[in-house]
């Protein structure tokens, strides 16, 4: 780290440590305000605990996102939401998943701490849900699948390894509630558009609720939602072309263009050579050739002689022709209803209903296909028949299928979830017990632009279709005919569950009543994966056929016990202690202990911390996934190196990869401590500050390809290599292998109710401050550090913050939010395979966004609000990362819809 980094560092930590300790001294004088506070306080159930209380602070840091906080920003999704939480960081976005044939697309994920989306619980109403179904490398529920209108609020739990909800949740549970005994009936409509155009979105809910529970005895509760987002692609946004992909990263793009270029053998190339063949007056140099160059077609196809296609051909770039932002459009349905049994019982019944469905466009299709060199008139007289090559005159192209138009594919995900239950008082015990069944389907289909593959070699073979131009009317008749819709691939996950929990206060203590609860959980989770018939074939082209060619099908089942105990051992000590027992099916089973402790030395100062253990079995993707065929970013191959002096033009390339599950996966452990904070400075102000510490050991991973060619010494054995010592694949296993080690601050500032002259003021700030995040490969291997700093797959910024600022008076109120990411170095790893050269080294500049909001209460019924999100119209920083399809940015926190407006009505009816 240099100097100036050194220094910022110590300076964010200073301006941390700084406020929390002033607004500690500003608590020692406000014990009669916070007493006055807590005692308005009712009795509830906090996220990370089974055991009701009067106090909300506990010794578990919740971050509570509230229903009122929500409608302020303007939001209108649970992966929204979420993107706004500081300590969310690398989860699963829409914009990241932009690719073409990609794995999980149209997965929305949540990932706290940066340690993994299999890491992080989500739940709805403190119950699992099912995980999204497609097989892949994460794990978790879609945040598709969460009824956004309906969400009261939303409770973050940032200390992991839970005992009450799961300890596979070692970085974290985020628990969705819903609204409960609502009444009456309230109508919204949304509707925003972008400055420059696309990702316009229209919303609108119903929300209608009958019955009071203490008066009537029941209540029924209902909310409908539906949402429409429109397509963004790269021809609608400035910041596009001011990206200077091109210039910058020409190597990033595509060698697959139309006109076709020609991919010669060494033979044909030094044959044409001798000839004293050339192109655009200059003998070629590279075995890419195009006999168009230098005009290419522009202006997606260009002459980019420091690009892919180097300076005998042509160069595709497809940031100029591809989406950044799919279209859209879900719909949910939750309904919830509750009946009084008598004798202080309950019955409940719970009802969500939801369909995500994106449509995804990317370029038009790219093939490497085959033609007799006699077919191309200027090499026609060559005699490329006579070489000694495997099938002499025959040419591979590399061509872009314009004629076929652009690739679409149809992404559905749906969930539906059903809960029953019964909860009272029994024998003196709090009781809640029900049976869950969750499900979500996934349907992934291939809609236009892919084309059967052995058919098209026929029709460029034949001449029906010109690589080079247009083809005849009976070449397009051909690409109509041999277009794919087909539902390639359907995935089916299905969770059935039964838990109970039993609290009830036991005997007083010094502190107030020492208090018990326990319960389990037995539950049962199937995944099923089909490809279908036409995709087993493997004539599609650009989507191969899954490795082994099969359906897979697997379940297991899982049972939990846990306990807590709740301990106000003196006036101002409470101690929580918990533990809980996992054991799947196959994998075993494992006990994990948690304590927390909390010292009031007055009532508006708290002090806290925990310490506890964790469990994360495998999932059953990790353990039975087919084998996935992909390909590495452009990477040296240091032995190929070694013997063309280390020329990165010869030997760096695409290495193919094979990705293997591992059926003798044992479980991840995990370890977790915290010490805190929370002060009330006198009844408007109230902070915490929260220290964390995770570490994961036998942690499940793959080792990353750059790191396997960067230690062949030690990973050398996963390389394979034909008869010529040439890379033939890498293996990438799922093992085992080293550690994680994860720890930061967590900052939360809330003001509230100043009153003034000009009207009541408030805010709101959560920020988390990163200290350490780095990944150990395997034991006695040195830790890697992705802080602030892209590492294969992506980045933990160190400093990210939410702020807000609220204003209300009388009928009219605003609210301005600010959210922030720090810069970063760069992945300045990318290889120009034409030249050898590496990408110019890049820090990304930080990430800034402001949103500003105003609203107009018309009446007790109506009200109206106006917004702009990104209002100083942001643009994505340039990243020269070569992880995501999109090139020139990072996908996976930035926004390129650019600045937007958008409208609101509620309207309630009682």
């Amino acid at each position: 780290m240099n100097t100036n980094l050194k220094a910022g560092a110590r300076a964010v930590r200073g301006i941390l440590l700084a406020g929390a300790w002033t607004t500690l001294a500003g608590t020692l004088g406000s014990t009669a305000v916070a007493q006055e506070i807590a005692a308005e306080l009712p009795r509830v159930e906090v996220t990370g605990s089974a055991i009701r209380r009067v106090q909300s602070e506990t010794a578990l840091p919740v971050e509570i996102i509230s229903r009122a906080e929500i409608e302020k920003t303007g939001v209108t999704t649970a992966a929204e939401i979420l993107g706004r939480v500081s300590a969310n960081v690398n989860g699963l976005t829409d914009g990241a998943s932009i690719n073409v044939g990609g794995d999980q697309r149209g997965f929305n994920s949540a990932n706290l701490r940066g340690i993994g989306t299999s890491s992080t619980l989500v739940l709805l109403n403190g119950r699992r849900m099912a995980n999204f179904a497609s097989p892949g490398d994460d794990s978790g529920v879609d945040l598709n699948n969460i009824p956004a209108a309906a969400l009261e609020r939303v409770e973050v739990l940032l200390d992991g390894a839970s005992a009450l909800y799961g300890t596979d949740a070692i970085g974290g549970v985020i628990n969705f509630i819903t609204r409960k005994d609502y009444q009456g009936l309230e109508l919204n409509v949304y509707g925003g558009k972008t400055d420059e155009g696309g990702a316009g979105k229209r919303t609108a809910s119903i929300s209608a609720g009958k019955g009071e529970l203490e008066r009537d005895g029941y209540n029924i509760f209902a909310v409908a939602d539906f949402q429409r987002t429109n397509a963004l692609n790269t021809s609608q946004r400035s910041f596009i072309p001011a990206l200077e992909v091109e210039q910058r990263l020409g190597h990033l793009l595509s060698g697959y263009t139309g006109p076709a270029n020609i991919r010669l053998t060494s033979n044909q190339r030094d044959h044409l050579q001798e000839l004293g063949f050339t192109i655009n007056g200059q003998p070629i140099t590279n075995r890419l050739i195009n006999l168009s160059v230098p005009n290419c077609a522009p202006p997606a196809n260009v002459y980019l002689p420091a690009g892919t296609g180097g300076v005998d051909a042509c160069t595709y770039n497809y940031m100029g022709d591809t989406e950044l932002y799919p279209k859209s459009e879900k719909a949910s349905l939750l309904s919830r209803g509750v009946i009084k049994l008598g004798a202080g019982h309950q019955a409940y019944a719970e009802v969500a209903l939801t369909r995500s469905k994106t449509w995804y466009t990317g370029s038009a299709a790219r093939v490497t296909g085959y033609i007799d060199f006699s077919r191309v008139p200027q090499l026609a007289g060559t005699g490329l028949d006579q070489l000694d090559d495997d099938y002499p005159g025959e040419l591979e192209l590399r061509m872009r299928l314009n004629e076929a138009g652009q690739r679409t594919s149809e992404l559905t995900s749906e969930g539906m979830r059903f809960v029953v239950g019964m909860n009272g008082t029994l024998g003196g015990w709090d009781y809640d017990a029900a049976f869950n069944h969750s499900v979500n389907t996934v349907k992934d289909k291939d809609t236009h632009g892919y084309v059967l593959y052995n058919e098209l070699l026929e029709g460029i073979a034949d001449g029906r279709i010109n690589p080079f131009g247009p083809s005849s009317a009976e070449g397009v008749a051909l690409l109509d005919s041999i277009q794919v819709n087909d539902v390639v691939r359907r995935a089916r996950g299905t969770l059935d569950s039964f838990d109970f929990k039993f609290s009830r206060a036991v005997t007083p203590l010094a502190g107030g009543d020492l208090a018990v609860a326990i319960g389990g959980e037995a539950r049962r989770e199937r995944n099923r994966f089909t490809p279908s018939a036409l995709l087993l074939s493997d004539n599609i082209n650009n989507d191969a056929a899954p490795e082994g060619g099969r359906a897979t099908s697997d379940s297991r089942n899982v049972a939990a016990l846990y306990g807590e105990v709740l301990v106000p051992f003196a006036k101002q000590w409470e101690a929580q202690l918990s533990a809980r027992y996992d054991h799947y099916q196959q994998v075993g089973g494992a006990a994990s202990p948690k304590i927390g402790l909390s010292y009031r030395p007055s009532d508006a100062l708290l002090l806290r911390a925990s310490a506890g253990r964790g469990f994360r079995a495998p999932t059953m993707t990790e353990l039975h996934r087919p084998t996935v065929y992909s390909a590495t970013a452009t990477l040296p191959d240091p032995v190929y190196c070694a013997t063309v002096d280390n020329n990165y033009a010869d030997c760096a390339d695409n290495w193919d990869t094979r990705r293997y599950s591992n059926e003798n996966l044992k479980p991840e452990k995990s370890r977790q401590f915290s010490l805190g904070a929370v002060f009330a400075a006198g009844r408007h102000v109230s902070a915490s500050l929260d220290y964390w510490n995770i570490k994961r050991t036998n942690l499940i991973s793959e080792i990353g390809d750059d790191i396997i060619l960067g230690n062949l010494a030690k990973y050398g054995s996963l390389v394979y290599r034909d008869e010529d010592g040439l890379i033939d694949y890498i293996e990438l296993r799922k093992e085992n292998r080293g550690a994680q080690l994860a720890r930061g601050l967590d900052l939360a500032v809330t003001v509230r109710g100043v009153d003034t002259a000009i009207g009541r003021f408030g805010g709101r700030l959560n920020g988390t401050y990163v200290l350490s995040s780095k990944i150990q490969n395997a034991p006695g291997d040195a830790f890697v550090s992705n802080l602030n700093r892209f590492v294969t797959d992506g980045v933990v910024q160190r400093w990210r913050h939410t702020v807000s600022f609220d204003w209300d008076q009388g009928p009219f109120s605003s609210s301005l939010q600010n959210t922030w990411s720090s810069g970063y170095e760069d992945q300045n790893t990318a290889i120009n395979i034409d030249d050898g050269s590496v990408v110019a080294q890049n820090r990304v500049k930080s990430y800034s966004l402001w949103d500003l909001s105003g609203a107009y209460q018309v009446n007790s019924a109506l009200k109206l609000r106006v917004g702009v999100q990104n209002m100083f119209d942001e643009s994505p920083p340039y990243s020269n990362q070569a992880y995501y399809f999109l090139s020139g940015y990072d996908p996976s926190y930035t926004d390129p819809r650019g600045r937007r407006f958008y409208a609101s009505a509620n309207y309630t009816f009682r």
